[in-house]
């Protein structure tokens, strides 16, 4: 696939550019299991942006506010798991409004979703690192001056090549 995002050894390459960037302490796996800490092979799609307003200027038209409240379910037992939820809420979950910026702004992907399979995996998301190569929980992660550029020219439905290495 030569689309506009795919992961390679040397970081993701979108758009013409390489991006250095972090993945999963699991490495990548094409049987990714929820918590193993992979990011999953395969082809996804961007179906998303949300950012954080009261941290930054929408990056991007299609960009939805991180409100208070927003939570991200991962809770394979739940009908809504791998889905945005609401607090409250009782099954297990993220908060998309975190006290750190990990999540001031987070590309979706299409991993086990619309029609999540109980214990695939939820939440694979591009969003900033903690620290360059700090490994994720199964997420994609780049500097924030990277994530911002990358949010600005990856509208929903673009594609993301994760191969095996």
């Amino acid at each position: 696939m030569s689309g506009p995002l795919r992961l390679t050894p040397a970081g993701l390459m979108a758009f013409g550019r390489r991006v250095p960037c972090a993945i999963g302490r699991g490495g990548i796996r094409a049987d990714k299991r929820e918590g193993d800490g992979a990011t999953p092979a395969g082809l996804v799609h961007v179906v998303g942006t949300l950012y954080r307003p009261d941290r930054m200027a929408r990056p991007a038209p299609w960009a939805v506010p991180i409100r208070p409240g927003d939570l991200w379910s991962d809770d394979p037992g739940r009908p809504d798991y791998n889905t945005a939820v609401r607090a409250p809420y009782g099954g297990s979950h993220e908060r998309l409004r975190r006290a750190d910026p990990l999540y001031d702004l987070v590309l979706l992907t299409d991993w086990n979703w619309p029609d999540a399979r109980p214990g695939r995996g939820s939440a694979i998301f591009l969003h900033r690192w903690r620290r360059r190569g700090h490994p994720t929980e199964g997420c994609i992660a780049m500097a924030p001056r990277d994530l911002r550029w990358l949010a600005a020219r990856t509208p929903p439905g673009t594609p993301l090549l994760v191969p095996l290495r």
